[in-house]
């Protein structure tokens, strides 16, 4: 059998149901994987397989290791660390049957358990919001069955889910009551078919390379178009309502928000005495139905988000739905942030050189600060709360000069930029091990987003707000590109990708040099031609990565943000 195929091994007495037969043989996810009776390896397993056949003695006294051939195997890969995945079958059956009777009962306990069932219950998401779970997934489960049956994969139902999103922002950008309509409808059906994608593909276990990529972008890409339709369909509206600046508001919150999400969960994913009161008292309340659903509903994940911005869309203004957006975001982003600083504070973790350098890759310093960090190198404290005072100090510092200023574009300004970039490459000359290190790249990304915001409201121009937004919008595409590198296990970007885009202090020094130098329609200039040679820049690189052979084929199966 050719070297690039996958090998199977089952043994005929097997006696089970087809799916826990497909869930051991067909996922792509694992490089080995087993039920009993049956068990597959991919092309890095097959090496593995190999050993593990030749392993197996031959002569006197060894029927046993033969008998049930499939067990013995299984052991073995998994003593070997080949990363063998034990599928959990819960109520499905698979089993050797040795006996008669034992292959009557396995028959029996088969035929008690419709597996057609469990599969369709399983393409579900066994953590996801309120909304999304009592609104949504007790149909979209049966539209990927449709979409399986045809011969539709979760690429393209993926992609449809993003073309109808376009399409609802175009509604929006009409200014119309009827195309305001039109847009919240559409925005619900785009969210329906962004849930039938993924169960689509764990329906039919179609996990791909290009689907992680799509399924990890697009949701975001979909989101932000909306805002940017909302804010052109308020500006053509009859009451010509500016609302660029709270479109990118919206945006800058939303991903930092995000950001905090992502630095957590990777600064704790894998830290040892990972324990704190607050956690203990969290996995309490998780234990009680209600408030379960109350606290993930407090989050607004992107169901209840969705679904309220399509109501208040089609009922309301850009501006009412922005600002119950931006009321709503803060207040989940408050909740969430302070939990989790009183779990880092209060639990006694040891993190890992892995999560040192997930918290480094997001923290998206360019080479200005890690020369600043190198020369600060072996001063200060592992561990300590520097790292953090720093980062939240480095945006504070900007944020209330450009905020405050009565003329922020000004040669001053660069100055207080530079500042900012010292003190951003202290805060990362030491390995973010700290327990609120992983503070550093929201601070960061606060820093460089609200500053670039306040300059373009500032140069009151035409076309400002809108040069910004594409502006942020391709650098947060690059934020976003590089944490679902670091979850897929592959790293972040290359380094020469992040010295071309600057690092977060190199963005923040060339715009405020432009804002500085230019006048306020040549700086809206500037930020258009910015914004498109970063978007083309990081998009080449990302297209080239995730359609390569590097990419892990997994989907996003983490918390509904």
């Amino acid at each position: 059998m050719p070297a690039q195929e996958r090998v199977a091994v089952v043994d005929p007495r097997f006696v089970g149901h087809l799916h826990a037969l497909r869930l051991a043989l067909t996922d792509p996810r694992f490089p080995a994987a087993a039920v009993p009776g049956a068990l597959t390896a991919q092309p890095a397993a097959r090496a593995a397989l190999t050993r593990a056949v030749g392993r197996i003695p031959v002569g006197a006294g060894t029927a046993h290791l033969t008998d049930v051939l499939t067990d013995t195997l299984t052991e073995s890969l998994d003593r070997d660390e080949t990363g063998l995945h034990r599928v959990e079958l819960g109520s499905l059956v698979a089993t050797v049957a040795l006996t008669p009777a034992q292959r009557e009962d396995a028959r029996e306990a088969v035929a008690a358990v419709d597996d057609e069932a469990v599969r369709l219950r399983t393409a579900v998401k066994s953590r996801d919001g309120f909304f999304t779970t009592y609104c949504i997934s007790p149909y979209s489960r049966y539209l990927a069955r449709w979409c399986a049956r045809r011969g539709l994969t979760p690429n393209q139902v993926t992609t449809a889910s993003l073309l109808t999103a376009l399409i609802a922002a175009g509604c929006a950008a009409t200014g119309t009551r009827g195309g305001f309509i039109a847009a919240g409808f559409l925005l619900l059906f785009s969210f329906v078919l962004d849930c039938t994608d993924g169960q689509l593909a764990r329906y039919s276990l179609q996990y791909s390379t290009m689907g992680a990529w799509l399924d990890a972008t697009f949701d975001r890409a979909k989101e932000y178009a909306y805002y940017a339709g909302l804010a052109l369909g308020a500006a053509r509206g009859g009451g010509h309502d500016d609302v660029w600046a709270l479109a990118l508001g919206a945006m800058v919150l939303m991903t930092c928000r995000h950001v905090v999400d992502f630095s957590f969960n990777e600064a704790n994913h894998d830290a040892t005495a990972n324990t704190s009161p607050t956690a203990t008292l969290s996995g309490k309340l998780d234990s009680v139905g209600w408030t379960v659903w109350v606290r993930r509903m407090i989050v607004l994940p992107i169901g209840e988000r969705w679904a309220m911005i399509a109501v208040l869309t089609a009922l309301t203004t850009p501006r009412i739905v922005f600002y119950a957006l931006l009321i709503g975001c803060a207040l989940a982003a408050c909740y969430t942030t302070a939990g989790r600083v009183l779990r880092s504070l209060t639990r006694r973790a040891r993190r890992t050189d892995r999560a040192a350098q997930a918290l480094a890759d997001l923290a998206d310093s360019g080479p200005l600060a890690e020369l600043i960090a190198r020369s600060a190198r072996g001063r200060g404290r592992t561990g300590s709360f520097l790292a953090p005072v720093m980062a939240f100090l480095s945006a504070a510092v900007l944020l209330v000069w450009v905020i405050f200023e009565n003329d922020p574009a000004s040669w001053l300004t660069v100055g207080v930029a530079a500042c900012s970039a010292l003190l951003a490459g202290a805060a990362v000359a030491r390995p973010l091990k700290g327990a609120l290190d992983w503070l550093v790249p929201p601070f960061f990304r606060a820093g460089e987003y609200v500053t670039i915001l306040v300059l373009a409201a500032r140069a009151d121009v035409p076309g400002a707000l809108p040069a910004a937004y594409g502006l942020v919008a391709a650098v947060a595409y690059h934020h976003y590109d590089t944490v679902y590198r670091i979850r897929g296990g592959t790293g972040a970007p290359p380094r020469w990708l992040v010295r071309a885009t600057g690092g977060h202090e190199g963005r923040i020094l060339v715009i405020t040099v432009l804002a500085a130098a230019l006048s306020p329609s040549g700086f809206t200039i500037a930020l258009t031609a910015l914004a498109v040679a970063l978007a083309l820049l990081v998009l080449i690189e990302s297209i080239r990565f995730w359609v390569s052979s590097q990419a892990p084929a997994v989907h996003d199966e983490g918390e509904p943000a």
